[in-house]
Order: structure tokens, then sequence, then C-alpha cells
């Protein structure tokens, strides 16, 4: 593992455009659960997937009611930014950084400090709400003080409509400017590095064959196999915390 630590720390070295795709296992040792890991989120609690269901969430009024308490239950409130995310700030104030794709909604990058304009964030974020019905948009917080204070399942205030944190739910359609901007990215990239992400939904799975395709080196770092650990140049598994700093530090 210490040799392979080293050629991938090498190969970063040597990029100079470096794209990084992050999921749910980047955030764990944060305090948040991933999805479909040994003790994820809906492999513990399969109810818990209705309420990342749009349908399931315009239809029926207790699964808002159930979302809305999850959000302001959610472990996103305290979660501080891990070695992992630190290391990815190191990566690009060293100046390699060209793009980094997330498909988190918890905003642990920034807070880690990556550029905003060089966070790619393709299910959107936790931090923001949106009607469904009229498009307005406003600050989680304000919305969460509502429950606080006794809403169930607080309408929008300008047309009485939907409200739901302004991410990608199952069954609504990403922002096609958001995903051509990650592609792009992945096929800029002389380096690809996959970091927590099972590689199971697309279209986002399908950047690192595109990344490979245009002729970038790959490095899938996750808990568990991956359906492109095949055509990776490297496959690490391990703590992130540990890792990422290890490969991505001057």
């Amino acid at each position: 593992m210490a040799s392979k630590i080293q050629t991938v720390h090498h190969w970063i070295d040597a990029a100079d455009r470096v794209v990084v795709l992050t999921g749910a296992g980047i955030s764990t040792d944060s305090g948040i659960p991933d999805f479909r890991g040994p003790q994820g989120l809906w492999t513990r609690n399969p109810e818990a997937e209705k309420m990342s269901n749009i349908h399931h969430y315009v239809a029926d009024r207790e699964v808002r009611k159930a979302a809305w308490r999850a959000r302001l239950a959610h472990p996103v409130w305290s979660a501080r930014p891990n070695a992992g995310h630190a290391a990815l700030a190191v990566l690009e104030r060293r100046g390699k950084l060209l793009a980094l794709i997330t498909q988190n909604i918890d905003g642990l990058h920034q807070r880690a400090g990556n550029s905003p304009g060089r966070i790619i964030e393709v299910h959107g974020t936790v931090h923001l709400v949106i009607c469904l019905d009229c498009g307005w948009k406003g600050p989680m917080e304000e919305t969460l003080e509502r429950i606080r204070a006794g809403e169930e399942d607080p309408p929008c205030r300008k047309c009485n409509g939907i409200l739901k944190s302004d991410t990608i739910s199952f069954g609504q359609p990403l922002s096609p400017e958001v995903i051509n901007r990650a592609i792009t990215a992945a096929q800029q990239a002389d380096l690809l590095l996959s970091i927590g992400t099972s590689l199971q939904v697309y279209p986002v799975a399908g950047l690192v064959p595109a990344a490979k395709a245009a002729g970038a080196r790959v490095v899938i770092l996750n808990a568990q196999p991956t359906p492109f650990d095949n055509i990776a140049d490297a496959v690490l598994d391990g703590s992130l915390s540990y890792l990422l700093p290890e490969i991505c530090g001057d």
C-alpha cells in the first residue's frame, strides 16, 4: 500500500489538471452517514429512501413532515470538515485542482477552503431551500426556524407551494448546465481522483470512463469495490482522512 500511495503522490505532483469527484464516503469521518454502505442511511432504514424520492415527497404530506424532521436533526449542521476535505483544499492551493465535482450536499468542501467557483455540486446543496411551485430560493436556516416554531410542513410564503431542500431527489432531473460543466472538466483532466463514491449512479458515474477515454489517469479511493476498478490506474482502500493528506500534500 505504501508504494501505491507514493506512486499516486508522484502522479499528482506531475499533473497540471487534477479533477476530483467526491461522494458520501469523504464525509463519513465528519459524522455524516453515507447511503449504501454497511452502516448507510438507506441500508439501516429503507423507509428513509422515500424522503429522497420526489414523487413520494410531493404526493404525501407525511413524507414531507418526516423529511423536515430529518433535516432539522441532520448531522450536517454540526459537522466539520475532516482531514480528507482539508487535503483537497491543499491540492487547490498547490495550483493542481481544475475542478471539484461533488455528489455531496453538505457544503463541507467550501468550509474546508475550496473555492466555490471550482466546486460543481451536481446534487445541489442542503443549505438552500427551493419552492417546487414558483422557484423561490432562500436560506435553509430560515425555514428550519419555522419548523422549530411548530410548523410541520412549511409552505412557500410567496405562493403557498411546497418547499424542499435545494437538492436533487430521485425522480428529479439533474441540471444540464451543471452536468455539462462536470463532463467538460472530466474530459480536460490529466488526472481524475474518484473519492468515496460507489460510482453506481449515472450520469455522474460516467465521468470516470469519460476522463479515462480522454487520456487521464484515474485513481479510485473507496471503501467498497466500484464498477470501474478495472479501468483505474490505481485503487486505494482505506481511511480517506489518512490517504488524502498522504497523496495530496507537498
